[in-house]
């Protein structure tokens, strides 16, 4: 796993202000669970009370994005289940309205700058790579994220609504390994593709692949580690 920072284990005593002053990328964290960012002097404790959110699963993912990897002890329930497929659908959101047009940019600026072949190869590269993540991405809100949901649905509310023939077993067969063709771009951009008058956005470029392949990494910890046993435990009940 890339990991961009490794802060301090997260516990819930500790200060929310102090946290992201260490590590910014754990707004990316608040903003998937739509937390607000004005948190005064709350800890995580009483950030999570206050949101209505689980503080086992907040400081899961938080410590995800701090560099530790998840215990096998975790102290989640299907009532947690809502607040994960909330931070996916938010997440996939951030990566196909954010950061791909970013990515995209940067490379067109340097395109403009050095008119070669090797800059058209990667961006065609770029561009393939993130139509089989949109793919990826698209799958789960069409087909997977329903199905979780009207399958939570069915048990919180004891209802019997008809679920289509799908199981966490598919989504499992179907989840594929989205964030190992960066390490690709990363390695032709740093160490292959000779272009010159680029280092500022070559820095950019790099440093954004850095960002989305650190936030994929994280998404598919939470889908592998989190959401597929969850899922897995209220079909195993129905």
């Amino acid at each position: 796993m890339s990991n961009l920072s490794k802060g301090n284990y997260i516990k819930p005593e500790m200060k929310i202000s102090s946290l992201v002053f260490e590590n910014p990328n754990l707004l990316l964290l608040m903003e998937h669970l739509e937390i607000d960012f004005i948190v005064h002097e709350k800890t995580v404790k009483q950030l999570c009370a206050a949101s209505n959110i689980n503080e086992d699963l907040f400081i899961l993912i938080a410590n995800l994005y701090n560099g530790f990897q998840p215990t096998e002890q975790q102290n989640l329930t299907r009532d947690d289940m809502a607040a994960i497929i909330k931070f996916l659908k938010n997440s996939h959101n951030y990566y196909e309205n954010e950061k791909y047009p970013e990515i995209r940019s940067y490379l067109e600026q340097l395109q403009i700058q050095n008119n070669s072949a090797e800059i058209k190869l990667i961006e065609k590269f770029f561009d393939e790579y993130f139509n089989e993540v949109k793919e990826h991405l698209h799958y789960e809100n069409r087909v997977a994220f329903p199905y979780f949901n009207k399958l939570l649905k069915n048990e919180i509310g004891g209802k019997e609504e008809k679920l289509e023939p799908y199981s966490v077993n598919e989504y499992q067969e179907h989840h594929s390994d989205i964030e190992s063709k960066l390490n690709d771009l990363k390695a032709l951009l740093l160490k292959h593709v000779p272009v010159e008058n680029d280092r500022v956005i070559r820095r950019k470029i790099i440093k954004c692949l850095c960002e989305l392949e650190n936030d994929l990494n994280i998404h598919s910890i939470i889908e592998e580690t989190i959401l597929i046993p969850l899922v897995s435990q209220i079909e195993c009940s129905e």
